[in-house]
């Protein structure tokens, strides 16, 4: 007695084409319960409606077939942790998708050239800070494991403004460099990874980004030819200040983050 099913109604139990199936068997994927030997037509049991539709789901996913193969395999928990793995990259390349859409979407856009730019003198201060030698793609990750040790150390009550960064030129231009994080606060001392730095004064070029970091590269490609157009140039890393942001509210939209360029004028010719 063959099989309840064939390709073609399993096929429409399935919501999968007769081709996908034939290509999930040619893969590897998916073996029909019975073929039959003379007329080569598939047959399929109704228990072999779930790994279809795992395995379809899996490819919608961008899931390589090789790996489909390896999940299908691989015991629960391996299974699982594999899947979550590439979620996690997916994730990650939807991230840097949704960033270029909307950087796009503001370089497009003439309305929104104007930038509200101001020349600031810091002088200089004590603060608490993390340093590190990072690269580019792990600076987010860094920086927040920076940040949680900093706030751990020194809860709101001794804070004396908002959090900060420094990054180095060669951090942009070269993918490596040095970043410190810092927070200004009453008593700065040294603890674990934690020290003391005087942050040195500095005339810096400031203008203030807002909402999530998506688009911030435009921001600074704003202040960079406001620089060029006033005769100025960057002396020094980067500040950047975080005025509102993830660890202040979960609304991106609200968060504000101070970019500031050191500079000095240029000669003129």
């Amino acid at each position: 007695m063959r099989p309840a099913m064939t390709i073609g109604e399993f096929a429409t139990v399935t919501h999968l084409s007769v081709r996908t199936l034939r290509r999930y068997h040619e893969a590897g994927l998916l073996q029909p319960a019975e073929i039959d030997r003379f007329t080569g037509y598939r047959y399929y049991t109704a228990d072999q409606i779930p790994p279809a539709q795992v395995i379809h789901r899996l490819r919608e996913l961008d899931v390589p077939l090789a790996e489909v193969k390896s999940i299908l395999a691989a015991d629960p928990q391996r299974r699982a942790q594999m899947i979550t793995d590439h979620l996690g990259r997916l994730e990650g390349e939807l991230a840097r998708t949704r960033a270029a859409v909307v950087s796009l979407e503001r370089l497009l856009r003439p309305d929104t050239q104007d930038l509200q730019v101001e020349m600031r003198s810091v002088p200089a201060r004590l603060v608490a800070a993390v340093d590190g030698h990072i690269t580019l793609d792990g600076v987010i990750a860094w920086y927040d494991a920076a940040m949680a040790e900093l706030d751990a150390a020194f809860p709101p009550a001794q804070r004396t403004g908002p959090p900060g960064g420094r990054y180095a030129n060669e951090l942009f231009t070269h993918g490596t460099g040095d970043v410190s994080v810092f927070r200004p606060v009453r008593d700065p001392r040294a603890s674990g990874r934690i020290e003391v730095v005087e942050l040195a004064p500095a005339d810096l070029a400031v203008a203030v980004h807002h909402g999530p970091h998506d688009d911030i590269d435009v921001t600074y490609g704003r202040l960079g030819a406001w620089a060029a157009e006033h005769a100025l140039t960057v002396d020094g890393p980067v500040h950047e200040t975080y005025l509102v942001g993830p660890r202040d509210t979960d609304s991106s939209s609200r968060w504000r983050t101070e970019i500031g360029w050191p500079i000095f004028r240029l000669a003129q010719q």
